[in-house]
């Protein structure tokens, strides 16, 4: 055939809806609100002792650990990525209803584990369709992440508001309605209209390098300290005589932050290096947990440690990604996700939540934060041995983010 018979085809990249993944990121982080909150609490009222309620919560993070990996790589080789959202959202809507069937400690491990499978996939996918979308504007994925903030915080308060008045039973009930919500957004959804088909590039090559083993290795030691906070909060300021109204408005508090910082956003990434916002962040996730740990007698100081999830989750995660979607492009991108969501928040949130059932009998709530806390100065040493490294090939990053 003549070359210049062959006419290049233009493609034009997809408009991002930005409405509807801003409706997915509210709908599912309501979701994900709510369950955070008060599903431990839901769990105790059952009668699971604190080593079951950590077996159980940590059921959500072992999935993550290999379960969006096997997604991504569907995602990546057949550019299925709406498709798979939605198949993967109604599967987890159905495994979730299982939890209405039983009260046992096997019946709610094995429903728990489906469940964790199949929402494995939604957030790597979500993720990587808003950044197909934003391209090289990755300062402007706050102003979409943030709707996922706000869900939060309403469902926290909303549903905390009506566990003042209502049984603990009511949560499944409540909780079913953004599951569902998130599934309906997705639908509306459609894939990109496939290119050129690509052999898939390997991701495990780039994951070896030294400033990407340094990132994922700090963001674990951050997700091990979150441990605590997640499985038991909720228990810990329950125990102390806060009602679900007060421990409503701590947790909103803290995504109230979040709010802020995604707002931000555009301005802080294009005048600090990545790993600087990373370090920082580990710093105060120090001076946080410990600070949980010993001031339970006091709302201000669990405030103001509330306040600093602003940094220990909402710039440190914006920075990590922003590094992620810079090493890993093209093909490779829904599984750099994926790899970073797996063993970030999966590997790290599953020893985290584990390790805290553990401890919470054995030393105590206070000593169990202050473990936490340690952890998260180990991340802060691990991210400091390579920061001149990170440093280096993070600056394209800042210049990518750059208004044009």
């Amino acid at each position: 055939m003549r070359s210049d018979l062959v006419r290049p085809i233009a493609v034009t990249a997809p408009r991002i809806p930005h409405r509807r993944l801003a409706g997915m990121y509210f709908a599912y982080f309501a979701f994900i609100g709510g369950f955070a909150s008060y599903f431990s609490l839901y769990l105790q009222s059952l009668g699971q002792s604190a080593w079951q309620i950590g077996v159980l919560l940590s059921l959500m993070q072992l999935m993550r650990l290999a379960a969006p990996y096997v997604w991504a790589s569907l995602a990546d080789r057949r550019g299925w990525r709406a498709r798979l959202l939605q198949a993967t959202l109604g599967a987890a809507l159905l495994a979730y209803a299982g939890l209405f069937a039983t009260t046992s400690f096997a019946g709610l491990f094995v429903a728990l584990t489906a469940f964790a499978f199949f929402s494995s996939a939604t957030m790597p996918l979500v993720e990587s369709m808003t950044f197909a979308g934003l391209r090289d504007r990755v300062e402007r994925y706050g102003g979409i992440r943030l709707w996922g903030s706000v869900g939060f915080i309403l469902a926290v308060l909303g549903m905390g508001s009506v566990l003042d008045r209502v049984a603990i039973a009511n949560l499944l009930w409540m909780l079913v309605i953004p599951l569902a919500a998130s599934l309906v957004l997705a639908l509306g959804l459609r894939d990109a209209p496939a290119r050129t088909r690509q052999s898939p590039e390997a991701v495990w090559p780039g994951a070896v390098r030294p400033e990407v083993v340094a990132l994922l290795a700090a963001n674990v030691c951050m997700n091990v300290a979150h441990g605590p906070l997640y499985a038991f909060y909720s228990i810990y300021l329950a125990a102390a005589g806060y009602s679900s109204g007060a421990i409503g408005v701590l947790w909103s508090l803290g995504v109230a932050a979040e709010i802020v910082i995604f707002l931000t956003a555009p301005r802080w990434m294009t005048r600090f290096a990545a790993p600087d916002i990373l370090a920082a962040s580990l710093a105060i996730a120090v001076a946080r947990f410990a600070l949980i740990g010993w001031g339970i007698d006091s709302p201000w100081l669990l405030a103001i440690a509330q306040l600093m999830h602003a940094a220990t989750f909402g710039a440190c995660h914006v920075a990590s990604l922003a590094l992620i979607n810079q090493w890993f492009t093209g093909a490779r991108q829904v599984r750099g996700q994926a790899l970073y969501l797996s063993l970030v928040f999966g590997a790290g949130g599953f020893v985290g939540a584990l390790a805290s059932g553990a401890a919470w009998d054995a030393i105590g709530p206070q000593w169990t934060f202050t473990a936490a806390s340690g952890v998260a100065g180990l991340g802060l040493v691990l991210l400091l041995r390579r920061a001149r490294l990170l440093r280096r090939v993070s600056r394209s990053t800042v210049d990518a983010a750059k208004p044009l």
